[in-house]
């Protein structure tokens, strides 16, 4: 086993300070999934589905024991604007963040950033009422 494969194998934050150069088939959709592209040395999630592995719990360290998918749940706007994806592990819930790459899905991005707008906790119907109450109304009507 040379130096580089040693340094791989049991150095735990080995893949927080160098490029990860693996290729993977993504485990939602079935695309192989290559490093070129994504604007970055560490191609961490699927560019078609967004879906990433749960395989860190520290960026880099590849210490998680679940491996489950992580699937893309919301996306936020970083300082400076750069955004980022938000996964959650379908396994045991653990949520972490993840640049956008260059080469990713931006339907897929924007539907996932639209999702909170066309499905809010509460009936599109009553929006009338509820702006009605805040203009001090303050009647709840029933229907």
């Amino acid at each position: 086993m040379n130096r580089e494969n040693k340094r791989k194998k049991y150095d735990p934050h080995y893949y927080r300070h160098n490029p990860c150069n693996d290729s993977f088939t993504c485990k939602n959709c079935g695309r192989l999934c290559v490093p070129a592209g994504a604007g970055s040395d560490h191609r961490n999630h699927c560019p078609n589905c967004l879906t990433s592995l749960h395989l860190d719990i520290e960026p880099g360290d590849r210490e998680a024991d679940c491996g489950g998918q992580m699937e893309p749940v919301a996306v936020w706007v970083r300082k400076g604007g750069e955004w980022a994806i938000i996964h959650r592990c379908r396994i045991c819930g653990w949520l972490s963040s993840n640049r956008v790459a260059a080469d990713d899905n931006p339907m897929k991005l924007m539907s996932i950033a639209m999702k909170p707008l066309t499905t809010p906790p509460f009936p599109l119907e009553r929006i009338e009422e509820m702006t009605a109450l805040m203009g001090g109304d303050g009647v709840i009507r029933n229907s």
